[in-house]
Parts: structure tokens; C-alpha cells; sequence
């Protein structure tokens, strides 16, 4: 592919996400694909020398194992800019020292990027400037269109990156695979054989110090409005005509745009929870109100599930439940696909009836179908088994993905400006009603599997 970025800019290179996810990652790509060519250059408010910065751009790399003669290269010429980024005369500085297009990684909280785009405005904007934001995109409906509107005063809308690196792209197309390349399987993707969908994404790690943010989003905005909507609009769109990042991202927007509240009742059609006290694999966690950084009057979910529907042929009559968790005693992040119950079982076989059931695991990637057979003893009684399959990882990991998709100007795994408002549209009842405490908030036990009264889902 040609290279169309030729510089890489981290805003809020001093910050924790820069050099826990993106440096490790920048390192992985050099490191697999060693003609690549671009600069970097960090930004950020704190006071490094270059210097300072060159030592935690090497360390980061050290965790990927990251080496050859481009990384080397890069380590050379990197350089670190003081800048306050929601000052116009700090970005200009910061855009001067670039070399080619530059791409600007907002590894920044939401409401300083708002302010940093804001910035941007006021400025000449070099040719072929790419923008690459962090989930979330906005707070709701009208924000979401209100940041879309504001970046789209900047650049066009298939150089602006909404980053999304749950799906990476071994992800994305080992599930397009899946589906798409077997006969076996895609005449069965529908309602007819498929009874319902479960995508569950339960982590065993507490708060971890992310009040700040995670206070003021919960468990349905953090996870569910935004990544497992992604994997739900994968899961169920209509085949794209090919992999070109318009017609994926047409597939998944058309899915979106058909999703909505099962039956319309967000108090029935949602739960939420919040953990208390407990011990997970020896690790004693406070209850989360009482969390440094918490305010326990918000209310703020730790677990949320919701089902939607989606209004087209293909999956009328099909729930789709989405969950999400923290502090749970089991980590857990599959999707699981059930098909309805076999139409006749002959009289005389006995033991499991339970329906088929595809599992598709989330990272790492693999499979697993579930089937019922004869067992081994008795040719009467009938055993369960299941088939399994690793998916293969890919050559990189989710950021660096996220990062050639960045380097080669395609937005094929970026979030769309019409998604993104698809995404909070689906979620706002709920939310709505949650503010209301129309939905009461339960509690469970950090290192249990939820509170007792929710239903086991897959």
C-alpha cells in the first residue's frame, strides 16, 4: 500500500495510553514491516527534553520486543514537543515540526480533544492532515453530531479516524470469514434456524484507577454503545460486496441504522448493576462506591445488559443481547450464536436436548461449535461435544492495526460520522430510563458471576 502519512503526531504523548498501547504498537509495525518510513513526534503538557521522551518511546518498544535498523532509525530522529494542544498558536507549533501529511493522535480525554479540534480551526491546516480520535464520540445523539459537524470543518471525512481497536483487522475479517466463506453456515445466518445472540464481554479487573473517566460513563457507554455494537453490526450485516472500507462500512451502517430497544421497552429489555466488596483469583476489591475518584450518588454501572432487535429480514424476531462487566469472577468474551432446537428427534434417543450452539471467542480469537452426538456408551443416549478452532492472531496486535489502517489512509476500521450517532440513537432509551431509576440498580459481589437474579446468558 502506499504510505500516505508522513508524520505520526501523539497529543498526549506524556500520557498513559501512549505508552502503554500506541508506542509498544508504532514499534510491533516497524518491527514487521521495516520499509515503512515516517516520523514521530510527541506532544504533550508535561516538560520532557527529547532526551526523557527517546527513553519511554524505547521502553515502550522493549515490550513488543520491538528492534531492527527503522526502529533504530526512529528512535533517533523522535522528538517532543511542550504544547498545550487547545491552543492554536501550540498546535501550529506543533504542526510546523512535521514532515509530509501528518496524522494527530488525540490520546486525550474527549472534552480536551473537542477543545483541541476547536484549535484547529483557527489555524492553516497542512495538505492532507489525518485525524484520529479515541472512543467515545461525544456524549450523545447531539454531541456525536455536533463533534462530526466540527471535524468536518477540518478534513474530509475518510481522513478522520474514530479509533475503535476492539476490532482489529484479524478480528473483523476472521469473522467476515467465517460467515461469508462457508456454505455451511451463511444459509443458517438468519432467523429461521438462529434463536438468539448473546455478545458478552466480562472482565475480572475492578475500577483499576479510572474514576475519572469511567464514573461518568458506566459499563453500557464504555462497552456495550460502543464496541459491542461493533461487533453486533459484524455479526449481523448483510454481505459486503467486498472488503473496500465504503462497502463495510455501508454493511455495518445499514445494520445499525435497522437496531433498535427490543420491543420497544427499554425497562424491560435492560438491567444494571454495580459490584460491592469481594476477592477475585486473591485480590480483594472495595466495593465500587467507595472506589478512590467515585461518586456514589451517580450511580454509575459496573455491569450493564441490554437486547436490541433488528428490524430487517434476515433477523426479525431475533433478541440480540449485549452485557458487560466489571469485576466478575470469570473473564469471559465470547459471542454466542444459539440455533433453535432440532424440528423432530426420533423416538428412543435420549439424554441432552439442548440446542447448537457457535461460540465465537474475542481475544483471543477462536471458535468453538457445540453439537449434539451419540456418545460412546449407550448408541441411544445422546452426548454433547464441541469443536474447536483457534482463529489465527495476526501479525500485529489491535493498535497496531489501528495504526497501518492510520498510515495507509484507510478508514476501513475507523468508525463512520453515521455510525456514531447510529450507536448512541440505539442506546439513548435506555439511558433515559436508567436517569429516571426506572431500572433498578442491583448490586453483586466483586468475584461472583452477577447478581443471582439475572438469567445466565448463552
Amino acid at each position: 500500500m502506499t504510505q500516505s502519512v508522513g508524520t505520526l503526531v501523539i497529543l498526549g504523548a506524556s500520557g498513559d495510553l501512549s505508552s502503554r498501547l500506541l508506542l509498544p504498537a508504532v514499534g510491533q509495525l516497524l518491527t514487521n514491516h521495516p520499509e515503512r518510513r515516517f516520523r514521530l513526534v510527541g506532544a504533550g503538557v508535561e516538560d520532557w527534553t527529547d532526551a526523557h521522551w527517546r527513553s519511554v518511546v524505547r521502553a515502550s518498544f522493549a515490550t513488543t520486543g520491538s528492534k531492527g535498523r527503522t526502529v533504530d532509525a526512529l528512535l533517533k530522529s523522535t522528538t517532543y514537543l511542550r504544547a498545550d494542544v487547545t491552543d492554536p498558536d501550540d498546535l501550529a507549533r506543533v504542526l510546523a515540526a512535521c514532515e509530509g501529511a501528518p496524522a494527530l493522535y488525540f490520546a486525550l480525554p474527549p472534552a480536551i480533544t473537542a477543545k483541541a479540534c476547536a484549535a484547529l480551526e483557527k489555524i492553516d491546516r497542512p495538505a492532507g492532515l489525518t485525524l484520529a480520535l479515541e472512543k467515545p464520540f461525544g456524549t450523545d445523539k447531539r454531541s456525536a453530531i455536533a463533534l462530526n459537524a466540527q471535524l468536518a470543518k477540518l478534513v474530509p471525512e475518510e481522513r478522520i479516524h474514530r479509533i475503535d481497536h476492539f476490532l482489529g483487522r484479524s478480528t473483523v475479517l476472521n469473522m467476515i470469514g467465517l460467515r461469508f466463506a462457508n456454505s455451511i453456515l451463511e444459509p443458517l445466518w438468519n432467523s429461521d434456524h438462529i434463536e438468539r445472540v448473546d455478545i458478552v464481554y466480562d472482565e475480572t479487573l475492578g475500577l483499576e484507577d479510572r474514576a475519572r473517566y469511567y464514573d461518568t460513563a458506566g459499563a453500557l457507554i464504555d462497552m456495550i454503545q460502543s464496541h459491542l455494537l461493533q461487533v453486533l453490526a459484524v455479526l449481523a450485516m448483510e454481505p459486503p460486496s467486498s472488503l473496500d472500507a465504503m462497502d463495510l462500512r455501508d454493511a455495518k451502517a445499514t445494520v445499525l441504522r435497522a437496531t433498535r430497544v427490543w420491543r420497544g421497552s427499554p425497562k424491560e429489555s435492560s438491567r444494571r448493576a454495580r459490584y460491592t466488596a469481594g476477592e477475585i483469583e486473591g485480590r480483594k476489591l472495595p466495593s465500587y462506591a467507595k472506589e478512590p475518584g467515585v461518586d456514589p450518588a451517580r450511580h454509575t454501572e459496573t455491569l450493564a445488559e441490554m437486547t436490541v432487535q433488528i428490524d430487517t429480514w434476515r433477523w426479525a424476531g431475533v433478541p440480540f443481547t449485549l452485557r458487560s462487566g466489571k469485576a466478575l469472577g470469570t473473564r469471559r468474551r465470547e459471542v454466542v450464536i444459539t440455533f433453535k432446537p432440532a424440528r423432530h428427534i426420533p423416538v428412543g434417543l435420549k439424554g441432552t436436548r439442548e440446542p447448537t450452539k457457535l461460540r465465537i471467542m474475542l481475544a483471543p480469537d477462536a471458535m468453538s461449535l457445540e453439537l449434539n452426538v451419540n456418545g460412546p456408551g449407550d448408541p441411544h443416549e445422546i452426548d454433547r461435544i464441541a469443536m474447536t478452532a483457534e482463529f489465527g492472531p495476526g501479525e500485529l496486535n489491535a493498535y497496531g492495526e489501528v495504526l497501518e489502517g492510520i498510515l495507509d489512509g484507510d478508514p476501513s476500521l475507523s468508525v463512520r460520522a453515521d455510525t456514531a450517532v447510529e450507536c448512541w440513537r440505539i442506546v439513548a432509551p435506555v439511558l433515559t430510563e436508567w436517569a429516571k431509576d426506572e431500572v433498578p440498580l442491583q448490586s453483586y459481589r466483586a468475584g461472583s458471576e452477577g447478581p443471582a437474579s439475572w438469567p445466565p446468558l448463552g
